[in-house]
Formats: C-alpha cells, structure tokens, sequence
C-alpha cells in the first residue's frame, strides 16, 4: 500500500502509520515520520488493531444523505443550452444557475461521471470504397517490403511560413525557459517536398515556392536520379514503390504520363483521409518541433537555408521507420461502430 500509484495519500499514510509501529517506533517517532499528529496516529493503530487493513478504510459518515442527484445534472449537461443563451455547451455556472444548484456541485457530478464539456476533438472517418484494399496494401509494403525494391512514402509540406520575431529572443538560462515576443513578422512561405525510405530513414528533399503538379513532377525526376543507381544483385534497377496521398497534384494527367514511361515506379495511394498512414508525415512532424516552429527566419531564403542544414544533419543521424500495426488492426479502428446515440 505504501508503494501504489493509486491509492489516496491518506491510505498511503495509514499504511506508514502500521508499517513504523511494527517497527517498534514511539508514536511521536510515527507522527514526524509519518507526517501526522499524534491523535491521528493513536486513532489509526487502534483501528488496525481492532480490524486489520479493513480497519484503515474510511467508515461511512454520518449525516444527511445526499438530496442532489448527479445523474439528473449530467443528463442536464448532455442536452444542448437553449438557443437563447447563445453558447455551444455548458459551463458550470451556467448549469448551475440554470438547475438552481451551486457550481461546485455541478463540478463533482461532472468529475464522478467524467463529464468534460469543455473539451472536444476532431476525427475522420475514410469514406474510400477501396479502404480495406489500401490499408492491406499500405501496411503489407511496410511490414513485408518487397525483395530488391526501396519503400519511399512521398509528400510535401506546404505554406511553410517565415516568420521573425519583432523582439530579439532571450535564450534559456538556468530556472529560465527560452522567452519570445507574441508578435512577428511574416517572410514569406516555401514548400518542402520529401521522400522517405523507411529502411534507412535517409529523406531525399527539395524546397520549391509552390506546390502544383509542375513542381511534384520536378521532384520525381529528382528521386529517379537520385536512386538511379540502386541496383540489386544481378545488376538490375531495383523498384521505386511511393506511398501517397490523394492531393490533386499527384495524380495529374502529366505526373501519370511520366510514371506511365517510367515503369520502375509503382505508386500506393492511401485512403481518403487517412494521410496519415504515409510514414514520411511523421517525419514532417520531426523537422516541425525540431527546425521550424522555434526558428527565427528572415527571409524565404533563410527559412530554405536552415531547413537543408536540418535535412543534411538528419541523414547523417538518420534511423529506420518502423511500422507496427497490422492491417487489421488498423481497420479495426477505421471502421468503427456507431454510437446509440445519433444526435450527440
């Protein structure tokens, strides 16, 4: 009991409390040890002493019992205000005023049910009629690539911005965290386009202003140059296999007709909405926290200097992308069960 995660610090006390008398300890010994006064200490070992560990629990209190029934206030909580409010959800007073209760009742029936009204998250759910085909197709070329063949998840990162602080940055010091001024000054925008082999973690890249199918169908000759030379053992080119989304770019007329002559590749497009799956946004979300959200960038040409020196320092340091599910339990999560309730 002393040693758990989940039990209130006043068992965890009581618990001390036994533990340091049978040691032997005086009770003002146990009562500075154990951070208790020494009534406390006196009520706690005789209980034990009389009961054993069902001793420590706290006995039912006397009094009134509870009138207010939390059930009615959560129910009150889930239907929406009155449009004469004019509020999306409920706050604690507001229930409160309205159910004539105090707020801090409203607030303990919230956290008995685990009611959060002021939190919400967004999803998305494929509505792809080839979702099982892709997700099976995906997560098969992750686990189980094909022999002499490069798995490279394709994407690029639009509207990246460069932006300057108006203030200069006071860096960390000791009991000090970097400090920045709210406002800033916007550069410009780029666009980083990338390619990541999921073996090696190795990303070929190119910065563009835009993002048309002009400037993808640039970066796949970049790629094809770039892997002209893998070859398998017999000495023949090994295939290209690009993990895609669906943006409108990548399956331009012109982009098809140059993958059409160039049969080395073989393009898998995720699902609709499900992005996700392609392994190269995991490293966006890297060059994100770890270059560009605390960067300070004077220019667009600043911003696409300090993005390759990232780039540059992360194939030297680069490490494999590994993909755990399988697809399986992927769809077991795609497709989900709807709730009872349709409305809410």
């Amino acid at each position: 009991m002393t040693r758990s995660q989940s039990m209130s610090a006043g068992m965890v006390q009581r618990a001390r409390i036994v533990l340091l008398a049978t040691e032997g300890r005086r009770n003002a010994e146990i009562a500075e040890l154990a951070g208790a006064s020494r009534p406390k200490v006196n009520l706690w070992r005789s209980r034990y002493e009389d009961k054993g560990i069902a001793g420590l629990v706290d006995e039912k209190r006397s009094g009134r019992p509870r009138t207010i029934d939390h059930a009615a206030i959560v129910t009150a909580t889930l239907m929406p205000p009155p449009k004469s409010l004019g509020v999306t959800h409920w706050s604690s007073r507001l229930l409160a005023a309205r159910l004539k209760v105090s707020a801090s009742t409203v607030v303990t029936a919230w956290r008995a049910y685990g009611i959060k009204p002021w939190r919400a998250e967004s999803f998305r759910f494929s509505t792809d009629p080839e979702l099982v085909g892709k997700v099976t197709d995906i997560c098969g070329l992750y686990l189980a690539p094909p022999e002499n063949a490069i798995v490279l998840c394709v994407d690029e990162k639009s509207q990246i911005q460069a932006l300057d602080r108006t203030q200069p940055i006071l860096p960390m010091q000791p009991g000090l965290i970097e400090r920045r001024s709210h406002d800033y000054v916007r550069h410009g925008t780029t666009t980083l386009f990338a390619a990541l082999d999921i073996a090696t973690g190795q990303v070929t890249a190119a910065l563009k202003p835009r993002h048309r199918n002009q400037e993808f169908l640039a970066f796949l000759k970049q790629i094809e140059r770039a892997y002209r030379d893998a070859v398998d053992a017999e000495g023949k080119p090994v295939e290209l296999h690009l993990v895609m989304d669906n943006y409108a770019a990548h399956k331009h007329a012109n982009v098809k007709a140059w993958l059409a002559d160039n049969p080395r590749f073989k393009v898998h497009f995720t699902p609709t909405h499900a992005s996700w799956m392609n392994l190269v946004e995991v490293w966006f979300g890297i060059v994100e926290r770890q270059a560009i959200r605390r960067g300070v960038f004077t220019s667009v040409k600043d911003l696409n200097a300090k993005i390759r020196a990232f780039i540059d320092g992360w194939n030297n340091r680069s490490h494999p992308f590994v993909w755990t599910k399988t697809a399986e339990e992927v769809l077991a999560k795609a497709n989900r069960n709807n709730t009872s309730n349709a409305d809410h």
